[in-house]
């Protein structure tokens, strides 16, 4: 118990808030200085001051060094270290320096007196005698004063740490982060949070296709033994690594600069790219492409790209060099992808939402307000994803 209530005395911060609190009264003394007879006029002047846009920074940087030393630079600091933004932060920094400087003469009243009680008691406990400044009057010297002059002191102390716990709390509630700027940091890590997972989406995808590609072309070439389809299929494994590294640098140049635009990445109007890099793995790829699909909106054809691949990437990775049919049909009112390839018997009972690229096809065309629907029919697994276009582009 004794050990619970001497702690905060242990604390370095304890002292460092009573530092915080012993500050103001320097305004004050200056001010009695100049006009004895109007003690309140600190706490009139504090209201001009505290609407000052800056004051509101220069009392957080205050707050934060004194009163709360451990959260200094985290991003997650209940005294947010920032200028007024709007009206409701300046009242807020105005009703914050009015508490200060209650505090400050809260303990200034409590302080001085426990002092000089103090002293009176030592001093008489020594027989030092009286003056007209003794708070007490004593009769006369007595042993047993030493035994109680720490009193006063002790009593300072837990107004100290009382006082440093509310104004401490009062900082948290008047200069932490507003509620608008509670829900923007949140937006912010949600934007975030959406991006990167859109990043992770776009590494499975592109580096996902080209690896694949990759390895199907080089077991082709390693079992047909001719030169010329060996020839062919490293020519077809450069061109997709090269591909994959223009693609990974790409993401890794967002991961770097999130300003990068995204207008960068492929859309539909390169899906002969993808077709030809199935083929090199020794894949039929059937195509049908109709509708005006240059005209397309930017973001539609960007992630009906991804879907394409990814799709292609799924029959390529579980079937092989088989007839793979890609059915691409666009109007003015929706985009439809379809890819099907026959499917091994092994594989026909697998779910349709089993695999993180699966999830992925249908994630995308769920946040764009489309639909997908993915599954083994009559041995042919069939992806088909319709996205709205709300006009073409």
């Amino acid at each position: 118990m004794c050990r619970t209530l001497l702690r905060p005395l242990a604390r370095s911060v304890t002292y460092t808030r009573g530092l915080h609190l012993a500050l103001p009264m320097t305004a004050v003394a200056l001010w009695m200085f100049i006009d004895k007879h109007s003690p309140w006029m600190p706490l009139l002047l504090a209201v001009p001051i505290g609407l000052l846009p800056g004051m509101r920074l220069a009392e957080a940087i205050q707050a934060q060094l004194f009163l709360t030393p451990h959260e200094r630079g985290a991003t997650d600091a209940s005294i947010a270290v920032a200028p007024a933004t709007d009206w409701a932060d300046r009242w807020r920094t105005v009703l914050w320096l009015e508490i200060r400087l209650l505090s400050s003469v809260a303990l200034f009243g409590v302080g001085v007196p426990a002092i000089l009680l103090c002293s009176d008691l030592v001093r008489a406990a020594l027989g030092a005698g009286h003056t007209r400044d003794t708070l007490l009057h004593l009769a006369g010297p007595r042993w047993w004063y030493a035994l109680v002059a720490p009193l006063p002191i002790l009593v300072l102390l837990a107004v100290l740490v009382g006082l440093g716990e509310l104004v401490t709390a009062c900082a948290r509630w008047l200069l932490g982060p507003s509620a608008s700027a509670r829900l923007h940091a949140l937006e912010e890590r949600t934007e975030r949070l959406l991006e990167n997972n859109r990043i992770a989406r776009e590494l499975h995808d592109s580096i996902g296709h080209s690896l694949t590609a990759m390895v199907l072309q080089a077991g082709a070439a390693r079992a047909s033994g001719e030169p010329e389809f060996t020839g062919t299929a490293l020519a077809a494994i450069e061109d997709t690594g090269r591909t994959a590294l223009e693609d990974l640098e790409r993401v890794l140049a967002v991961l770097r600069d999130p300003s990068t635009p995204v207008d960068q990445r492929p859309t539909l109007t390169a899906a002969a790219q993808l077709f030809d890099s199935a083929r090199s793995t020794g894949a039929t790829i059937d195509a049908d492409i109709t509708g005006p699909i240059a005209r397309v909106s930017g973001p539609i054809s960007r992630e009906g790209y991804r879907i394409l691949q990814e799709a292609l990437t799924n029959a390529l990775r579980h079937a092989g060099g088989v007839a793979v049919r890609v059915r691409v049909c666009a109007d003015e009112h929706w985009l439809e992808l379809e890819v099907s390839n026959p499917v091994p018997a092994a594989d026909r009972a697998v779910p349709a939402d089993h695999g993180s690229g699966l999830r992925g096809i249908r994630e995308r065309a769920e946040l764009l307000g489309g639909d997908a629907r993915m599954g083994s029919e009559g041995g042919q697994w069939r992806t088909w994803v319709r996205l709205p276009t709300h006009g073409l582009g």
